[in-house]
């Protein structure tokens, strides 16, 4: 492993500071060793695994240990790389952004500080998963769900500021964050909303407070550590039922995105579906080989005897119906009528089709985390994935025109297509899954190489990513461009104004302090 030190920092000073860390933390939660340090390597990496590696880490155990980390940072001009659980796979785990950054490993701070079941919400500390509260929920017999993403093991403060999302109608997740309190470069404490109210008992219950709303501000930038965070639960409905519709062809992909947009805006279907491609439901299947052992990307004669076997499609759509039986049934003929106009769908209910994603999906829209997504990355030995996520507008010729960007470039470069469109009730989220063997270093380059590809045409169709890998951030904030990117010129003025030492999280979302711009760190 290859040992960063932060930039204009030797390794004396460097000392100097992790000792006074040690004094104001305790020496057993300032690590420095080699060994302790690999686990905050990205465990994906599109570099050498040690490319984004920090040169400590520090693990405070109260806001008190917050304040005086950031407070011995700022005197020394030392980085920090904030993590709430570190599990943010395909865009960067809890490396920083910074090679040679201190990570800052809010593990320790995993209190469940408030659950109320009458208003529906939960009051947490950057240390507590999915799992975590979901088990705490349980334990007490709530009657409340938790949404969840993907993968439960990931914090609910990590993946909110990240702007991710779940599947059930509490998807999306920045929208159901209801107030923060977050530590300032400079040891400040803020609670933002009503909770800046002394004895406030509605810091949970309403977003917007007196005066500016900040909270947005915190998500997906460097200018504070959220150290507690309310999120809104929903009330346990009368039951959930998942389904799967197979469609069979490449070019259904459209029909369903013109499908599924108005039942999204009127609320028929009220949780976040997705519409997965076939090889993307494949891989939870086996791996590659499995099926294909030839070079270049699984030809179509392949895919299709796939489909064949597995009883799947060429896109597969994942939903879930709630409430009581009766009114489950009445939707589910609403849709299953707005999808009958298509030749070949194939309906299923959980429990009438083998498939693993259908058991998985089924668990995650019903609010039950679970780790069955990471089965994918078996698609290749020492399986990574680095993920190329832009918005677009949910129609069916945006769909289709990114959708064959997307597959005609990875075939250029021997990959495999391996989506995901998570459709909004106005926008579409498209995860293209890029793929690759992490121990093998011209793969890497061939993938590395690809995303910046996609990047570049989406621009130029009008096409953004909402999130991204940190090898990256830097070329995706050049992108939002308009008025010589005033955008981020806004951002570096709000960072010098709160960071002016520019000690947290330098670099991320290609937001730098003044003393580090233009360097190409």
């Amino acid at each position: 492993m290859t040992r960063h030190l932060p930039p204009d920092m030797d390794q004396d000073r460097l000392d100097r500071a992790l000792a006074e860390l040690r004094s104001a933390l305790g020496a057993k939660w300032v690590l420095s060793d080699e060994s302790e340090l690999v686990h905050y390597q990205d465990p994906c990496p599109i570099y050498e695994a040690d490319h984004f590696s920090p040169s400590a880490a520090v693990l405070p155990g109260s806001v008190e240990d917050v304040q005086a980390t950031v407070r011995i940072a700022t005197e020394h001009g030392l980085p920090l790389s904030p993590i709430s659980t570190g599990k943010n796979l395909g865009f960067g785990g809890a490396a920083p952004r910074l090679p040679g950054a201190v990570v800052v490993d809010l593990k320790r701070m995993n209190r469940i500080l408030e659950v109320d079941e009458k208003f529906g919400y939960a009051l947490v500390e950057p240390g507590v998963s999915y799992f975590e509260l979901y088990d705490h929920l349980r334990a007490r017999g709530s009657k409340l769900m938790l949404d969840v993403p993907d993968l439960g093991w990931g914090g609910i403060i990590g993946n909110t500021l990240e702007r991710g999302v779940g599947y059930t109608p509490y998807g999306d997740h920045l929208s159901i964050q209801c107030g923060m309190e977050v530590v300032l470069a400079d040891g400040d404490v803020v609670r933002t909303g009503m909770g800046a109210l002394p004895g406030s008992n509605t810091w949970q219950l309403f977003k917007y407070g007196y005066g500016p709303q900040f909270d947005p501000m915190f998500t997906q930038s460097n200018y504070g550590i959220v150290t507690k965070l309310g999120i809104w639960l929903m009330p346990e409905p009368a039951g959930c039922q998942a389904y799967m519709i197979t469609l069979p062809r490449e070019e259904d992909l459209g029909a369903v995105v013109d499908a599924v947009r108005p039942l999204r805006l009127n609320g028929t279907i009220p949780n976040v579906p997705t519409l997965r491609s076939l090889l993307l439901d494949a891989a939870a299947v086996g791996p590659r080989s499995r099926f294909f052992t030839g070079a270049g990307p699984v030809p179509d004669s392949v895919a299709r005897r796939i489909a064949d076997e597995h009883g799947i499609g060429q896109w597969n759509f994942y939903g879930a119906l709630y409430g009581p039986p009766a009114v489950r049934a009445a939707t589910w003929e609403v849709i299953r009528d707005a999808f009958a106009g298509i030749p070949g769908a194939g309906f299923h209910f959980e429990g009438e089709h083998p498939s693993p994603v259908l058991a998985a999906r089924a668990k995650i829209m019903a609010g039950q985390p679970n780790l069955d997504t990471y089965k994918i990355l078996q698609w290749h030995d020492n399986g990574g994935h680095i993920d190329f996520a832009p918005v677009s507008p949910a129609t069916a010729e945006d769909a289709m025109r990114q959708y064959e960007m997307a597959r005609d470039r990875c075939r250029e470069a021997g990959k495999d297509y391996m989506g995901n469109f998570i459709v909004g009730r106005r926008e579409m989220h498209h995860i293209c899954m890029l793929m690759f063997d992490t121990a093998d270093p011209a793969d890497r380059v061939a993938t590395l190489d690809l995303c910046r590809t996609l990047i570049r045409e989406a621009a130029e169709l009008g096409y953004g990513e909402y999130r991204v890998h940190p090898a990256l951030m830097d070329e995706i904030a050049a992108t939002f461009s308009f008025n010589d990117n005033a955008l981020l010129r806004l951002s570096e003025k709000i960072k010098d104004a709160l960071d002016p030492a520019g000690v947290l999280a330098p670099g991320k979302q290609g937001i730098w302090p003044r003393r580090l711009r233009g360097r190409n760190l």
